[in-house]
């Protein structure tokens, strides 16, 4: 599996599978749960069996469907229930900043398969997106001071520099779309980006909870 693939793979069950079993909860209380349970399971004891499972439908009903451009699209409907593993619990402001901006940046990213094709727009959703990612760091930055021990704190710090590694990676790859046009490879930058925003967001949970 290809590190595009495991990005996909890693958002398929909290973006596409969680919001469809929040919907059956309305109906179905323990239906919803017990497959929740069950899938959350499988997930971490075989990592990509959700993603094959819908991969698997797609391919039977001969559909042609752009998964990173389909999953980029929905993290934008994506409640903070679904993305449970990406939020933190601690009370403190700078906890809770950190929660804000992550989902602010999340859901910037996900307006581009929508606006990437109005240029004016789109240029404007590229300024929103600049500046998410500036507040993301500051937020990192405050959140660190509550890490406690030194090797802690290294983990948080190397989880930003992969963080920036890849908002620069996904600047080159904008300045390439407007030369080339490739629209997929925005998305597949953007999902990147949101898959090392969840990173550190894991990380701190982990050092931090």
């Amino acid at each position: 599996m290809t590190m595009r693939e495991e990005i996909v793979t890693s958002l398929v069950l909290p973006i596409l599978i969680r919001p469809i079993l929040s919907q059956l909860e309305r109906r179905d209380v323990v239906a919803s749960q017990t497959l929740r349970a069950a899938l959350t399971k499988a997930e971490l004891s075989h990592p990509g069996l959700t993603y094959e499972l819908i991969m698997g439908i797609i391919r039977k009903g001969d559909v042609n469907v752009n998964m990173n451009e389909s999953i980029l699209r929905l993290q934008g409907a994506a409640t903070d229930s679904d993305l449970i593993e990406f939020r933190l619990n601690r009370t403190e402001d700078a906890f809770q900043e950190l929660n804000k901006k992550s989902a602010a940046l999340k859901r910037i990213l996900s307006r581009i398969p929508d606006e990437i094709t109005d240029r004016k727009t789109f240029l404007e959703t590229i300024k929103e997106i600049a500046s998410a990612i500036k507040k993301l760091l500051d937020a990192v930055n405050e959140v660190v001071g509550f890490i406690p021990g030194s090797s802690g704190k290294q983990a948080v710090e190397q989880r930003k520099k992969e963080f920036v590694k890849y908002s620069k990676k996904f600047s080159t790859t904008l300045k390439e779309y407007f030369k080339e046009g490739e629209a997929n490879a925005v998305f597949v930058s953007a999902l990147y980006l949101i898959h090392q925003t969840n990173q550190i967001m894991i990380t701190v949970k982990k050092k931090c909870e």
